[in-house]
């Protein structure tokens, strides 16, 4: 699944001639897993966290470009997918349902991407900066978690 809402952020402050990759990977907040308790409309801690899951990187596939092209445009993660498929071979991000995540967005400049890969942790170091926001982070979940919204799969 794709992930809802989509990611998008707007870049500053890069070289405008130098060339970046633009990444995403999403951690988790915290090691715990949670429930949903209707009558309180509130997330609970329901126990720990599942085991964890191979690090996942998803790639912008506007990468690589320069500071100029990325500066010039929101960026958009609206192509990421998710799933909760441990066996994944399609390079989605691979998350447990009831946890909650982080996203993380992380620019890249060519010369430290050597090491930048889909199955990797994202490479560090000075010419790698990452962002996240506390707004962003989420609860996964693989059905709708309010009684007042009914989903229909087709």
């Amino acid at each position: 699944r794709r992930m809802f809402p989509a990611m998008r952020v707007k870049i500053t402050g890069l070289d405008p001639h130098q060339q970046y990759y633009i990444a995403m990977d999403i951690v988790p907040v915290d090691n715990k897993r949670y429930r949903y308790v209707y009558h309180s409309s509130k997330w609970m801690v329901a126990g720990n966290a599942d085991s964890p899951v191979p690090p996942r990187v998803y790639i912008h596939p506007d990468s690589l470009a320069s500071g100029d092209t990325w500066m010039r445009q929101v960026v958009s993660f609206d192509k990421l997918k998710l799933t909760n498929n441990e066996l994944d071979d399609q390079g989605h991000i691979i998350l447990h349902s009831m946890h909650k995540y982080q996203p993380r967005v992380h620019v890249i400049r060519k010369d430290f991407s050597s090491d930048l890969s889909p199955t990797k942790p994202v490479p560090s170091g000075d010419g790698v900066k990452t962002f996240n926001f506390p707004e962003t982070v989420f609860t996964t979940v693989t059905a709708y978690q309010n009684q007042q919204v009914c989903a229909f799969r087709l």
